[in-house]
């Protein structure tokens, strides 16, 4: 994501990098090119111009006249300017009421009823609440079909009633439904259109009215850029929605509604989502945001991904085996396969401050640790107990059971061997050092 816009802005910065101080002309280079990205990637004129008289403006202020490195003094001006205006701090999410209603709004191809499901799936996980889905949308068959699906995927009831075409009554009903069966949370995914309508934004205005949502978010699609923008506007007119969610993140190269929305409609961006797995939906953080922008990665956000994965007792007995160099094929395949729950590879590595732009053209697929799976599943329960037992017979049926060369087992066995030798020199070290737990 942010791809076009990243180099732009790098290129932007390349006019004061190197120079000994920040003059009038260097700056007025710098702030051009600025307007010139965000423009491209789809920001309203009006916003860039704004955007950059401030960076302007704080540039040439008189403490920052004979900065030792312009460079880094312009990195950082843009920064907190886009934090500014992405919105700031992030926006929390609010579960007062009993049960907390949450009603989703939105054209129909935005991704609601994903959203809605992955939604449910981050209250359920995340923190700890009983949500029930609500099949609001009265006119897309499939959306019922959609939400059980998902809602059987994650182990969330899906309240809906196919022969009623009031969706209003549906919302009420499914309320009592939730606190009959203790629910505390409501999701409501309402009916969408291919564009603005009178009857959709009547109806989720009546649905509005019937039930008073604590929360309504508004999904929109990034990859539409200005329509995305123009739509919430209209949207927030006649709704008065709490914050907007930004779906279809990791195809959309240039980041215009997610630089521009904020400002447009003065409404936080709450989550931002990409891809269709249930797991892949972030709070979104406007400083963690700008940092992944300019390039400098978003180290918080991968530890966090890293710790809703970490298993204190299993981190304990890990620490034990690599104590005793026992280290194993079975615990190598269980640290893969953490690793895979963290989310899409690319975006992980993405994460680590200047490895983003060294794999931007790389294609890192989510299989890229499939070979390695199919290496060690080949291998018996014995094998994977004690690596030195492989021998060149059991090799080439390894090779065989996964459909790989001799060569790459050798290789990845290379590999393996490599690794344990590293982690038996670290045994020398105390783990604080090793960067585990003590």
């Amino acid at each position: 994501m942010f791809e076009s816009l990243s180099e732009r802005l790098e290129t932007a910065f390349k006019q004061v990098k190197g120079q000994g101080r920040i003059t009038d002309l260097n700056v007025a280079a710098t702030v051009k090119e600025i307007r010139k990205a965000l423009v491209d990637a789809d920001v309203n004129y009006k916003i860039a111009k704004e955007f950059t008289d401030r960076v302007k403006d704080k540039a040439m202020g008189e403490k920052v006249i004979n900065a030792i490195s312009p460079g880094q003094l312009m990195v950082k001006i843009v920064k907190d300017e886009l934090v500014a205006l992405m919105g700031g701090d992030a926006a929390e999410l609010s579960l007062k009421g009993s049960p907390t209603v949450i009603l989703v709004a939105g054209l129909q191809g935005s991704g609601k009823t994903t959203f809605s499901g992955k939604l449910a799936s981050y209250l359920k996980g995340k923190k700890g609440r009983s949500p029930l889905l609500v099949a609001a949308d009265i006119y897309r068959p499939a959306a019922i079909d959609q939400l059980q699906v998902l809602g059987a995927q994650i182990g969330v009831d899906v309240y809906s009633e196919p022969e009623n075409k009031d969706a209003v009554q549906i919302a009420k009903n499914a309320i009592q439904e939730a606190k009959a069966k203790n629910k505390n949370v409501v999701i409501i995914d309402t009916a969408g259109r291919l564009a603005v309508d009178e009857v959709m934004m009547t109806e989720v205005a009546n649905i509005k009215a019937a039930v008073q949502p604590q929360e309504i978010l508004f999904v929109v699609d990034s990859m539409t850029g200005q329509d995305a923008v123009n739509t919430a506007k209209t949207f927030n007119e006649r709704l008065d929605f709490n914050g907007v969610v930004l779906t279809k993140l990791d195809g959309d190269t240039r980041g215009g509604a997610a630089l521009s929305i904020q400002y447009m409609v003065n409404k936080p961006i709450k989550f931002v989502s990409s891809g269709e797995k249930l797991d892949t939906l972030d709070v979104f953080y406007p400083e963690r945001m700008a940092q992944r922008i300019l390039g400098m990665g978003d180290i918080t956000t991968l530890v966090e991904k890293a710790q809703e994965q970490f298993d204190a007792d299993q981190a304990a007995k890990l620490e034990k085996k690599i104590r005793k160099n026992q280290f194993d094929f079975a615990d190598f395949k269980q640290q893969l396969e953490q690793i895979k729950k963290m989310g899409n590879l690319k975006d992980l590595l993405g994460m680590i401050p200047g490895v983003g732009k060294a794999v931007k053209d790389l294609d890192i697929s989510d299989d890229a640790f499939k070979g390695i799976e199919a290496m060690i599943n080949s291998m018996t329960p014995f094998e994977r107990a004690n690596p030195d037992v492989i021998d060149i017979s059991r090799r080439k049926r390894i090779a065989k059971g996964s459909g790989k060369e001799l060569a790459e087992v050798h290789q990845f066995m290379k590999q393996f061997d490599q690794m344990k030798q590293m982690m038996k020199m670290m045994n020398k070290m105390p783990m604080g050092k090793m960067g585990m737990p003590r």
